[in-house]
């Protein structure tokens, strides 16, 4: 059983690597189809099997998902272990189904767990939480199923640069480290170091609350105009939190998603329209 989840994760590996529209670490959809993005998942399958039946990839040749943030929450064995990971070994499924259209983007909670560092979420510590389980589930064999969970997470792209210049990630880099942040992360080889702060990708993943100066400055840095990103918490599943910038959140009842088309432009304000709230999804 551990060498099948082993076998699984290096295979998904691999189809981060060799993604057709992987360009450094960015996914560079084409200008045609649509294109569905959720916020962050934490563990939500109800939510996660909302937004596939939804996104059905099957019927519509030309549309891509984007997920995010798909470890640490949701349910928990009976001594209290996190099980997020479960539904992590579903995507990967999914991405191997569908290998050139569904893109993961790296988050904070997969840069913590890449660096082996603390992060909390509802006063539990989440990679502890989630090593447990693994120990109980995989016993002998669970340092490797482990490793291989990392070198999975590690092999994420950063961010989606879509035609239309829609800049989709898990975050940005907050108001203080604007400036240090190096774009040149997004072209060159990813090391574990910039997964540690204050490395580029540790900054991408845990910025909040960003000023209107910063959100366009970093517009003018990456040329993109509008931002979707997760990360920040939406009580109402999602928010416009500046000129440019929508938030989003998949990760509980009021949970949504966003669609839109890859050759058309859109305003923030504009894409508001096009945002779903999961629970209207049968």
């Amino acid at each position: 059983m551990a060498q099948t989840t082993i076998d699984l994760l290096t295979q998904g590996i691999q189809a981060n690597q060799t993604d057709q529209f992987r360009r450094g670490n960015l996914i560079c959809p084409p200008a045609q189809g649509s294109l569905v993005v959720s916020g962050d998942l934490h563990g939500h399958r109800r939510n996660y099997e909302r937004i596939v039946a939804y996104a059905g990839l099957a019927d519509h040749p030309d549309r891509h998902l984007v997920l995010q943030e798909i470890i640490h929450g949701g349910p928990e064995d009976h001594a209290g272990g996190c099980l997020s990971y479960q539904l992590l070994l579903d995507v990967i499924r999914l991405k191997l189904d569908f290998p050139d259209r569904v893109h993961l983007v790296m988050g904070n909670h997969d840069t913590a767990c890449i660096t082996m560092s603390d992060v909390m979420k509802n006063g539990k510590e989440m990679n502890r939480a989630m090593s447990s389980a693994l120990d109980r589930e995989f016993q002998d064999a669970s340092d490797d199923v482990k490793l291989a969970i990392r070198q999975f997470l590690f092999s994420q792209p950063l961010a989606v640069k879509c035609p239309n210049r829609i800049w989709i990630s898990h975050s940005l880099p907050a108001d203080r480290f604007a400036e240090t942040f190096d774009p040149d992360i997004f072209d060159r080889e990813l090391r574990v170091g910039d997964c540690e702060k204050p490395g580029s990708a540790y900054l991408l993943t845990w910025g909040r609350r960003h000023s209107q100066d910063t959100l366009d400055r970093m517009a003018e840095r990456l040329d993109t105009d509008v931002f979707v990103l997760g990360h920040q918490a939406q009580p109402k599943g999602w928010c416009r939190a500046g000129d440019n910038l929508r938030i989003l959140a998949s990760d509980h009842n009021h949970g949504c998603l966003l669609e839109f088309d890859l050759a058309q432009s859109y305003t923030a304000e504009e894409l508001a329209a096009r945002t779903i709230p999961l629970a209207s999804l049968a």
